[in-house]
């Protein structure tokens, strides 16, 4: 949640600047600057199609601009040699999958391949990495078990231990809670952030539920057509008229009695009507 503001210091800067990037003929992001808070949580909204997981696969550098340039601390991700930029910038994808019968400690394990070189093999602080994910992550007594034996929400922190065993400052997470119950949604996001406050890791991640962007981010980015229409704090960004705006929905935005940040609730056509002490 966002109500607590942790004491953090200053983490790497990831940045996009002047960012085109397409597939084949079709544009998908165009003329995109972006700077994003180190140290902090970033939601990445809006509807599907919008560029969110095309904006997050060039931070990764997976797809390459086809004008502009992503940043890290001022260098182009394009001249950051493959192993050092593994050891600074993770990623998980939507979806990843694991080979049949791979255990959990050996998925996990396969984060530490960017600190593997030929003369430096697997190491005494290799392996404390690894313990340190899995206990982070309450997979300890998982280790031994076959990803593909897992629940949906086991397996899901599974690959998030492997990131965190990756250690690297920066995060990116494309929708980290697709396909899980609420349950298990919250189980990562609180997972999530618990990484953020504790090891001052910079997140940056597609959601695609608002109230859960804005519970758990310090930055909120609303996107529509590949362009940013908004960001800043979630009360800033989340608004009726912007979520009209950037996803066609009528809703009436108040306030989370849990949180305090934002609620959204939608108005569908059947729900037309305005509830007494909303915005």
């Amino acid at each position: 949640m966002t109500t607590a503001e942790p004491d953090k210091r200053p983490g790497p800067e990831l940045r996009a600047e002047g960012l085109h990037l397409g597939y084949d003929h079709r544009v998908v992001v165009e003329d995109l600057d972006l700077v994003v808070p180190p140290g902090r949580i970033t939601a990445i909204v809006g509807a599907n199609a919008c560029g969110k997981s095309t904006l997050l696969r060039a931070l990764a550098r997976l797809l390459a601009p086809r004008r502009g340039s992503v940043r890290l601390d001022g260098r182009a991700l394009r001249s950051i040699p493959t192993r050092e930029l593994a050891q600074r910038l993770g990623i998980l994808p939507q979806t990843p999958v694991a080979p049949e019968g791979l255990t959990v400690i050996d998925l996990v394990s396969r984060g530490r391949s960017p600190h593997q070189t030929w003369w430096r093999q697997w190491s005494e602080s290799d392996e404390a990495a690894v313990r340190e994910a899995l206990a982070a992550t309450g997979l300890t007594g998982l280790a031994d078990r076959a990803v593909d034996e897992l629940s949906g929400g086991q397996r899901q922190r599974a690959w998030i231990a492997m990131a965190v065993a990756q250690g690297t400052p920066v995060l990116l997470l494309d929708e980290p809670t697709t396909y899980l119950d609420l349950a298990h949604q919250i189980d990562v996001l609180d997972l999530i952030t618990d990484l953020n406050r504790r090891e001052n890791r910079t997140v940056v991640m597609v959601l695609h539920d608002l109230n859960h962007a804005c519970r758990y981010a310090d930055h909120v980015i609303a996107m529509k057509s590949g362009r940013i229409v908004a960001q800043g704090r979630p009360a800033e960004v989340i608004t009726a008229a912007t979520v009209e705006d950037v996803f066609d929905l009528r809703c009436q935005v108040t306030t989370d009695p849990v949180s305090g940040t934002p609620l959204v609730i939608p108005m569908g056509r059947h729900h037309t009507g305005v509830a007494a002490g909303t915005d």
